[in-house]
């Protein structure tokens, strides 16, 4: 027999799901029926996801990144709004699903060789840009070959580099011929950083927004906001569901956080951990937590003293309590790191390699070995960084003192902390929201050349290893690969990586959704076309 309550709930949520009760009507009498608020909210999204995406509506969504100077420059995507809003006025020629599969996407499908050498791409055909230009196999080896040659500075380079040509075969093939194989190619090509935009003689013109996706930038201002609205001509009928989405930038945390308890926006990210509890209690407002590649870091320049020495390196690796970290500055919304950047998303995460512990007493050692009793370093940090990454500095500044390591917390401004102070200050807070494979982590973070080589470091074998890696297709000499790729980051390489962090973002129920990507925060930064207007 049915319990009467459930039924009574069950037609509750039916009633919403087809329109015939109104939203105030719903609450109200799930309320009654003795429902606590958590209870309720997820009672409304079961209602609303239910129902299906909705058409119409407006969108309006805040991230704390964002700076004055900002350019959507495809080379130069630095943080999660770009990507976002890349993503709503391109597509890619590939897309990451929720559950981890590289699908089509401006390309209908792919042929490789058996080698994973040569790769052909058909494109969709009867897709147009904004400007009304219909989508070429010239457009695509425009877009792509931006980011190739010696005077790049893409953060996609080492991927790009690895084509050593890319040709059109008809008008909507593209053929691509890499230096070696690489089985993940089509999932780097769902990069941000690959978006397709219009050709003009050769070349794109990525300030002019000329993209494919579901939305037409209409007011770009850097650092503030960004206004787009609905492309009539989407080639997607699956996709973009609202007339409109603004994106604006709230740095500070707490303003976000007001920001969507007072109605002024729809959804915010990174969500201060330490609010999450008081937020879960507002009926209107619905917690997103995924588990990814997100990870926070402190790279430290190993081409500048003291960190080219390697003993220094380790020393600041055993004085950081990372078990700390995560109850405080985290609290619990994550795991800890072990200092590579391969966590236990990725397919090929080596669990077996020891965890290294706090040790204060091993860090002293470390120093000596370094020809140093005791050591002082300034530490750059702001919460454009990573919400709560002044607080993690402070707390590692703690830490590190028993092992005679004086570390000096520079509080920088958040307005330019990607441009001005990451991989430009020698120590310095940095979070990176990871990639679908380890390939494209280590290529982009630690290839020697990379643009997004923080730590500015290399070592011959594990380039060795990680080109091997790349082309290879038996899994289990992967594995080992990659296993062994981790240890040399983990003892030799220039990140203290203390901390995997749950994606935690927050939505009014004002927006629903489907399933959620977990490779970055805003649904792998494709919010703008995956969600919609409950």
């Amino acid at each position: 027999m049915t319990h009467p309550t459930k039924t009574y709930l069950a037609w509750l949520a039916d009633m919403h799901r087809t329109g015939r009760m109104d939203r105030r009507q719903f609450l109200g009498r799930a309320a009654a029926a003795g429902l606590t608020a958590p209870a309720i909210t997820g009672l409304l999204s079961t209602s609303v996801l239910a129902a299906g995406p909705k058409k119409g509506g407006r969108m309006v969504l805040a991230t704390r990144h964002g700076a004055t100077n900002d350019s959507l420059d495809p080379a130069l995507l630095t943080h999660g709004g770009h990507w976002a809003m890349t993503y709503a006025i391109a597509s890619t020629l590939t897309e990451t699903l929720p559950s981890g599969e590289t699908v089509p996407s401006l390309a209908e499908g792919w042929d490789a060789s058996a080698d994973a050498e040569v790769w052909t791409f058909k494109l969709r055909s009867g897709v147009t840009f904004h400007s009304g230009k219909p989508l070429t196999a010239d457009d695509v080896i425009a877009s792509i070959n931006y980011h190739r040659g010696a005077d790049s500075k893409s953060f996609v380079k080492p991927i790009a580099d690895e084509i050593v040509e890319i040709k059109a075969d008809g008008p909507l093939n593209v053929v691509f011929t890499l230096k070696a194989g690489n089985a993940d190619f089509p999932t780097s090509l769902s990069s941000a950083g690959f978006a397709i935009y219009a050709a003009k003689d050769g070349t794109i013109d990525f300030a002019g927004f000329d993209g494919t996706g579901a939305y037409v930038m209409k007011t770009f201002e850097p650092g503030v906001r960004a206004e787009m609205v609905k492309n009539p001509n989407y080639w997607r009928t699956d996709r973009g569901h609202a007339d409109a989405v603004e994106l604006l930038t709230i740095a500070d945390a707490t303003a976000r956080t007001n920001a969507l308890i007072n109605g002024s926006v729809d959804a915010v990210d990174q969500v201060d951990v330490k609010t999450v509890e008081l937020l879960s209690r507002n009926q209107n407002i619905v917690i997103e937590e995924t588990t990814g590649p997100l990870h926070y870091t402190f790279p430290m320049r190993t081409d500048t003293a003291p960190f080219d020495d390697n003993n220094v390196r380790m020393a600041l690796k055993h004085a950081i309590n990372r078990q700390e970290l995560l109850d405080k500055v985290l609290r619990g919304h994550g795991s800890i790191g072990n200092d590579n950047p391969i966590g236990p998303s990725y397919r090929y995460h080596a669990e077996d390699i020891p965890q290294r512990e706090y040790d204060p007493e091993k860090a002293k050692w470390y120093l000596q070995q370094a020809g140093v009793s005791s050591l002082k370093v300034d530490l750059s940090a702001a919460e454009a960084a990573y919400t709560g990454a002044v607080d993690a500095s402070v707390l590692f500044q703690a830490q590190a003192a028993p092992a005679g390591i004086e570390i000096n917390v520079v509080r920088e401004s958040n307005d330019g902390y990607w441009d001005n102070i990451w991989m430009n200050k020698p120590f310095c807070a940095c979070y990176w929201g990871g990639y679908t494979t380890e390939s494209e982590m280590f290529t982009t973070g630690y290839s020697p050349g990379a643009a997004w080589n923080d730590t500015f470091w290399t070592q011959e074998k594990f380039e060795e290893l990680r080109t091997a890696a790349k082309a290879e297709l038996d899994t289990a000499k992967r594995a080992d690969m990659y296993r062994e790729m981790q240890m040399i980051v983990r003892d030799e390489g220039g990140a203290i990586v203390p901390l995997f962090a749950n994606n935690v973002y927050a939505r009014s129920t004002k927006l629903a959704h489907g399933d959620l990507e977990s490779t970055s925060t805003f649904d792998g930064a494709r919010i703008a076309e995956r969600w919609w207007v409950a």
